[in-house]
């Protein structure tokens, strides 16, 4: 059995959540492993499951209240041993500068587009399989 990989995604929105898990499918490249999605919809969810450990990639939704994911990133940079990727979630290409800001390792804008979440996913999960190696 070929290993997952586990993706937390963070937004207060049911709809932005779905939008990620259907634009990365199983699998968002064939040369990464199969994906797990791990929801979380608070700031304290997202703190809580990465304390347990095991996740890979974090996408964060930069338009999330109260706790916005660019925030939650800068925080979990701070804060998180060894912290997985970040790709943030951005309402508009001119908040790249507030991604880079907050430290994320990638940002694509909102309404996800499948194609740049997928590469953009793929290759934050190739960066830390690559770091695991």
């Amino acid at each position: 059995m070929q290993p997952t990989a586990t993706v937390l995604v963070y937004s207060n929105n049911a709809n932005t959540r779905e939008q990620v898990r259907l634009a990365a499918g199983r699998r968002p490249a064939a040369d990464v492993p199969p994906v797990e999605f791990v929801e979380c919809a608070t700031l304290p969810a997202v703190l809580a499951r990465l304390d347990r450990g095991g996740v890979d990639v974090c996408v964060l939704d930069g338009e999330t209240v109260p706790a916005g994911g660019m925030g939650v990133c800068r925080q979990i940079k701070d804060e998180v041993f060894d912290c997985p990727p970040v790709l943030l979630l951005i309402g508009r290409p001119q908040d790249a500068w507030l991604a880079t800001w907050s430290r994320a390792d990638a940002a694509v804008t909102l309404p996800v587009d499948p194609v740049d979440l997928a590469d953009a996913l793929a290759s934050l999960l190739r960066s830390r399989t690559a770091v695991d190696a």
